[in-house]
């Protein structure tokens, strides 16, 4: 069609990375994050430790309330189920309201993913080749199941965002995950090495690990189904951790 009865038709939207696109952007953005909170340094996203006053106070709990809503539904419905007016209900404020603190829905998922970050790093940054790796590993388990009882909508929203094949994350991966995993992964061969451990595979080590753990905020409702517990039953926290830790000890204790 020509002149006044041609139409403008927009591409399809892309769900990879694009070289200097937003996404590409915003994956960069998620890999500086990373980088800071692999060095022990805040994330933007979290409080301020700076005493505010009563508006900025007000404007703080309402980027929270943001961020944990739109965590909630990502986390149920993923990027491209999620829309702006469901994430706005669920915080209580209107859609305009919320576009005022992030101008899109995929400048807000970024804004949730980079906040899961700091949750998703820290625990496997903390062990070092001083520690007694029976405490280390208990420590890493533990810290791992209350990340599942506390925060399980971070575990399931990054498993979402693996499974339509971690478009913003990957570098993420290729890049400061991959970095302390590696050191980790050293650190273990250090204790295997000096016989504080058996002669275990690091690699395969971690990831048993988080399979363990994240199985009970990925599969919460077998979890409930199948025991009738959950992890928010003080007693029941106690007996899952302490079997995961057996279970673990038992196959990387040194004979």
């Amino acid at each position: 069609m020509t002149g006044s009865e041609a139409k403008t038709v927009k591409p399809p939207r892309r769900i990879g990375p694009r070289s200097g696109g937003p996404a590409a952007s915003g994956a960069r953005k998620l890999v500086k994050a990373a980088q800071f909170v692999s060095d022990g340094e805040p994330v933007d996203n979290f409080p301020s430790a700076t005493p505010l006053g009563r508006r900025a106070k007000a404007g703080e709990a309402r980027k929270a309330a943001i961020l944990k809503a739109a965590l909630g539904v990502f986390a149920r419905q993923g990027l491209d189920g999620a829309s702006v007016e469901a994430i706005a209900q669920a915080a209580g404020i209107s859609k305009a309201n919320l576009l005022y603190y992030h101008p899109s829905k995929d400048a807000l998922y970024l804004a949730v993913l980079e906040q899961g970050l700091a949750l998703w790093l820290a625990p496997l940054s903390r062990f070092t080749e001083a520690d007694d790796p029976a405490q280390a590993i208990a420590a890493l388990i533990g810290a791992k199941l209350v990340m599942s009882r506390d925060h399980p909508e971070v575990s399931r929203l990054f498993a979402l965002e693996m499974l339509r094949g971690a478009p913003l994350l990957k570098p993420v991966l290729a890049g400061p995950l991959k970095a302390v995993f590696d050191a980790k992964v050293a650190v273990v061969e250090a204790w295997v090495a000096a016989g504080k451990l058996g002669p275990v595979d690091p690699p395969h080590l971690i990831f048993a690990i988080w399979a363990l753990t994240q199985h009970y905020a990925d599969f919460a409702v077998q979890v409930r189904a199948l025991s009738g517990k959950s992890l928010s039953d003080k007693a029941f926290m106690d007996e899952t951790q302490a079997a995961l830790t057996a279970l673990v000890l038992d196959g990387a204790r040194g004979r």
